[in-house]
Parts: C-alpha cells; sequence; structure tokens
C-alpha cells in the first residue's frame, strides 16, 4: 500500500496525488493522511465514482486516514495513467452541455442589494430555460447561495429536478463555515469543477 502525506496540502491536492498513486502499474491500494474532513469526503467521492472500497479512521483532531483499494473489483471506471478524464465523466452527465458558474453571491457590480435581487433572478431564469445547464457550480462567496438561508433555494431544487449538477466547492464551505448550512447540492473538490468546465460546451461565468 502506498502512504500518501496530504496533510496541509489544499484541494484537490489530495485526490489527484491518490488518482495518480492508483494508476500506476500494480497498485491496488493507498493510505492518504489528511487534515480536514473536507477532504475526506472528496476522496470518498472519487473512490466510490471508481468503484473501490473506501474506509477512514479519525486519528485526533484534524487528523484522518484514508484507506483506498481496488479490491480486485471490476472498475467500470478504471483511472488511465495519462490525464485524460476519466469516463465516468465522458460518458456520464457531465459530458457536454452548459456550465454555470457562480462565483459570489450578487451579480454585477455595484450596490450589493442590487446584485442580490439580480442572482436571485438570473438563477429562477435558468429554471424557466428550454434546455436548464448540465451544471450549476458555486465557488467563494457565491456558495452563500446554496445554504438554507437563500432565497435562491427553491430554485436551485427545481433545476435538481430538471436533472442540473448543482455542484459546490468544499474548500469554500469550509472558509465560510458553512457545512452545516447548506441545503441543496453536492460538496465538489477543484478538480471536479475544472474537468466539468472542461468538458462543457459552453460556460458562462458570473
Amino acid at each position: 500500500m502506498k502512504i500518501i502525506d496530504a496533510l496541509g496540502k489544499p484541494c484537490p491536492v489530495p485526490v489527484i496525488e491518490s488518482k495518480k498513486a492508483l494508476a500506476e502499474n500494480g497498485a491496488d491500494s493507498v493510505s492518504v493522511k489528511v487534515d480536514n474532513f473536507a477532504a475526506v469526503q472528496n476522496l470518498e467521492k472519487m473512490a466510490k465514482g471508481y468503484g473501490y472500497e473506501f474506509s477512514y479512521v479519525e486519528k485526533a483532531a484534524d487528523s484522518y486516514e484514508v484507506a483506498i483499494s481496488k479490491g480486485g473489483k471490476e472498475r467500470p471506471h478504471e483511472i488511465s495513467s495519462d490525464n485524460t478524464t476519466s469516463n465516468v465523466l465522458q460518458n456520464g452527465t457531465a459530458s457536454s452541455g452548459l456550465a454555470v458558474v457562480i462565483g459570489r453571491d450578487t451579480m454585477g457590480k455595484g450596490a450589493d442589494e442590487l446584485g442580490k435581487i439580480l442572482v436571485k433572478g438570473f438563477i429562477y431564469s435558468l429554471t424557466e430555460l428550454p434546455t436548464p445547464p448540465k451544471h450549476v457550480i458555486f465557488f467563494n462567496s457565491g456558495v452563500f447561495l446554496t445554504s438554507a438561508e437563500s432565497n435562491t433555494i427553491d430554485d436551485l431544487k427545481k433545476l435538481e429536478e430538471k436533472g442540473v449538477e448543482v455542484l459546490i466547492c468544499g474548500t469554500c464551505v469550509n472558509f465560510y463555515n458553512l457545512q452545516d448550512k447548506l441545503a441543496v447540492g453536492a460538496i465538489v473538490n477543484m478538480y471536479e469543477i475544472a474537468e466539468r468546465m472542461a468538458l462543457a460546451s459552453k460556460t458562462i461565468n458570473i
């Protein structure tokens, strides 16, 4: 088992280093040391996406050891040794379509009060499009729009019902201490965000 010391390394480094290690010839398992639970969750999502076995142990406050093993199972989304995107994205919901990227909880420059009205109207408008976006991605202060206190939650839930993937930057959630306040979407790491944006047929940034 290869041991990866990812203590102090920001998202998405633990995920990327784990994927590279598992892609090496003869590599069946890795043990990853991380110092935050968001990294544990990101590693779990990566492992389950490839059909690998996953477990973790909390050693101390802000100290976790994650074990990922191929376990001899069939892997429908094998990790290749090169830098190409995995089949789980090539053949899945992220392979094409529009990606909307929202990096703040207001829209445009000027009065914040007006910006909040505009971003609310924009997200509502996404629900009314004949063809909704494939992904709506939130980072930085944009993650506040996915919290239970936001007036955008109903519209975001409508988007999810239409099959839209709502993705939230895990590092941003931790920075703003929103872990227990999210009401919609899935927490992901920056590598996953980059994959979605790279494969999108068109990207809108606001």
